[in-house]
């Protein structure tokens, strides 16, 4: 009988897995699927990320782990924002130590074996408006929030009460040059999209200083 490793790695694209592909690939008894889990995890074959959610140990990867598309099954519906969008996008010059992300369930944080995944509820009328479906060089999918959505959830949830583009320069060190990159369009489809005050002051701060 193979095992959970070689089953993965000869059945299914990525290296992280949860307990309904166990199910898939080896059907029958759960009580059996149970007990390969436990020797694989026992023997540092896989690695539990979090409960039903697993990965092969890195020798057994063919392709390494993308963590942005990782947070999505961590914890969702979710895509990634705040912190770790704007570092991606290259709008803060900081490291991001935790993976940050925006949810419309309540906020959690996970420690786990390849790192930290942190969530912030964030309530909007279209969840997913300015948020980017992309795909690394492996193939991997994840959910990226553009650099002015991210920059409205980080309002949000920190409770910033700006109503200048200054502020926001001088407090993440966003470049003025970054935030000339903003369309009017993106602003308008953000503008409508939240609720809060706070974010939607900013917003109409932002297109008076950018002049859209």
């Amino acid at each position: 009988m193979k095992t959970v490793p070689e089953r993965v790695f000869e059945s299914l694209p990525w290296p992280q897995f949860t307990t309904q592909d166990l199910a898939a690939l080896f059907p029958g008894s759960e009580d059996r699927r149970y007990g390969l889990a436990k020797r694989a995890l026992a023997s540092g074959e896989i690695i539990r990320i979090r409960r039903g959610l697993y990965c092969l140990a890195p020798k057994y990867q063919r392709k390494g782990i993308n963590l942005y598309a990782l947070a999505q099954l961590v914890y969702g519906p979710s895509y990634v924002s705040l912190e770790s969008a704007l570092s991606w996008h290259g709008w803060i010059p900081e490291a991001v130590h935790a993976i940050t992300s925006a949810s419309f369930k309540k906020a959690k944080e996970f420690t786990t074996p390849l790192g930290v995944f942190s969530y912030d509820r964030v309530p909007q009328r279209v969840f997913y408006a300015e948020v980017e479906r992309l795909t690394d060089p492996a193939g991997n999918v994840f959910l990226m929030a553009t650099p002015l959505k991210a920059l409205a959830d980080y309002v949000y949830v920190h409770k910033r009460d700006w109503t200048r583009i200054e502020p926001a320069i001088r407090s993440l060190r966003i470049e003025y040059e970054e935030l000339q990159q903003v369309t009017g369009g993106t602003l308008e489809a953000l503008v409508g999209n939240y609720s809060n005050s706070r974010v939607t002051r900013f917003l109409e701060g932002l297109r008076r200083d950018l002049h859209l």
